[in-house]
């Protein structure tokens, strides 16, 4: 009998999250995600999925960004049955996320059928999974509060605050097999930062036999949050003064949200004019409701801003939410200078490449980056200075002022992360795997693991499997 950890995804890259628990032929998933980075690729790669999902006895999920959730609704489809456990923030993000990459899918459908007609060829593109298939997966959820352990047939999981978005956990999976062995796996999922407004900070786990991190960021720091907030002003204010337009590319979770938090920081200190901020990215409207609806993942100052001083961190004058089609359009026709803010982070999907159609090309504009953009990607193409790009088969000339700020990351770097797993009792640990990150960032960070004295440091590769 045998307990062994393999990847189906997320091994030396960043997206896709998919890893697997086996249990004498029982098969614990953790995370299901989507890949995100050139179409044709990352399409093909979507759809391969992982062997005999109707085999898989439960999926645990550690949080909602798409590249760990955006593939359940294609498992369900394709014949798993079990749980998908969760912690309720987690659940009801996921919802809109699976529902919004549903309908994605049918308007890139409908698009590439057109385009396909125009030229005269056989279109045979289809989705992956329709909204039908987004409310099934859904409907399997359980959801499991922090530090209330679940015993779940073979394992005993607790899930403990990541701190990464609302409702993130990381997973610690006590696992029996056949003969009686038994091994604690700890699973950061995305582990997130100390002092980030709005959750908490991310919660210590239970010793562990072996661990699974995240290495996102494992050969970066990110600045201070002061100098963020400084830096933000600074480029709100350049692009006040030229009448420009300010495009931040952000994902409808957490980000979105977190800036919305600064915004509203910066307008009461007087630190940026009154200048319009839009939020144009309806799953980031609905997740901002959901947010205000889960003072359970709040820290401290958020929860007493809510529930005893009665002010919402989420609204304020200068702020203004784009729902509908048309008055997205209107933003891209509206003089600066003026804040927008849109979906997907990654810009390979949703309002923000409008916005960015038609803004790259001037001078006054400026694109701020504030997260990771995955290898292939058009936002890592912009954030990484290319002067041309294609959106929408438009080849443009990259004129606008292409800025970044690195401390709204929701990622811990490799020193957070080693505060973060220092705070840990690792007397029992005898190996660290380390996945989702890019080749550089893993092999920096299992030097610097190993530099701090982890003995056994591995770096999980795809088609290999790991006895516990």
């Amino acid at each position: 009998m045998a307990i062994t950890l393999y990847s189906e995804g997320a091994a030396r890259e960043v997206t896709g999250s998919k890893h697997v628990l086996d249990i004498d032929g029982k098969r614990y998933l953790v995370d299901c995600g989507a890949f995100q980075g050139k179409r044709e690729e990352s399409d093909q790669k979507n759809r391969a999925l992982l062997s005999d999902p109707q085999s898989i006895e439960a999926v645990i999920l550690t949080h909602a960004h798409f590249d760990h959730c955006g593939l359940l609704p294609l498992l369900t489809k394709r014949g798993f049955k079990g749980n998908i456990y969760s912690t309720p923030a987690t659940r009801d993000l996921a919802n809109i996320i699976m529902l919004d990459s549903a309908r994605i899918q049918a308007r890139d459908a409908e698009y590439l059928a057109k385009q396909a007609l125009k030229k005269g060829e056989v279109f045979t593109w289809k989705p992956m999974y329709d909204q039908v298939d987004a409310v099934e997966a859904a409907s399997q959820f359980m959801t499991i509060n922090y530090r209330r352990p679940q015993p779940l047939g073979d394992i005993k999981l607790e899930f403990r605050d990541a701190g990464h978005i609302l409702g993130s956990a990381t997973a610690h999976v006590t696992a029996t097999d056949k003969d009686g062995k038994t091994v604690r796996i700890g699973f950061t999922g995305d582990l997130g930062r100390p002092e980030k407004p709005i959750i908490c900070d991310p919660d210590k786990m239970e010793p562990a036999d072996y661990l699974m991190i995240e290495s996102t960021y494992g050969n970066r720091r990110h600045d201070s949050t002061v100098d963020a907030l400084d830096k933000l002003a600074h480029v709100v204010n350049e692009t006040f003064e030229k009448r420009g337009k300010l495009i931040i590319p952000a994902f409808a979770i957490e980000r979105t949200q977190e800036l919305i938090y600064y915004f509203h920081m910066l307008v009461d200190q007087k630190r940026i004019p009154k200048i319009p901020i839009w939020v144009d990215s309806p799953m980031a409207i609905n997740a901002t409701s959901i947010f205000q609806v889960h003072p359970e993942c709040y820290d401290k100052d958020t929860y007493e801003a809510f529930l005893q001083h009665h002010v919402n961190p989420f609204g304020f004058n200068e702020l203004q939410f784009s729902s509908t089609v048309e008055q997205s359009k209107k933003l891209n026709l509206m003089a600066g200078p003026v804040v927008i803010m849109s979906a997907d982070g990654m810009c390979e999907a949703g309002r923000i490449q409008h916005h960015l159609l038609h803004t790259l090309e001037d001078e006054r504009n400026t694109v701020l980056v504030v997260g990771f953009m995955a290898a292939n990607t058009l936002g890592r193409r912009i954030r990484d200075g290319q002067k041309q790009v294609r959106i929408h088969g438009n080849l443009l000339n990259v004129r606008a002022k292409v800025q970044e700020i690195n401390a709204f990351s929701a990622h811990a770097d490799y020193q957070e992360m080693w505060d973060w797993l220092s705070g840990m009792d690792l007397s029992s640990l005898k190996t660290i795997f380390l996945v989702h990150g890019e080749d550089d960032a893993i092999e920096a960070q299992k030097k610097f693991l190993e530099a701090k004295g982890i003995k056994d440091v591995k770096i999980i590769e795809y088609g290999q499997r790991y006895e516990l």
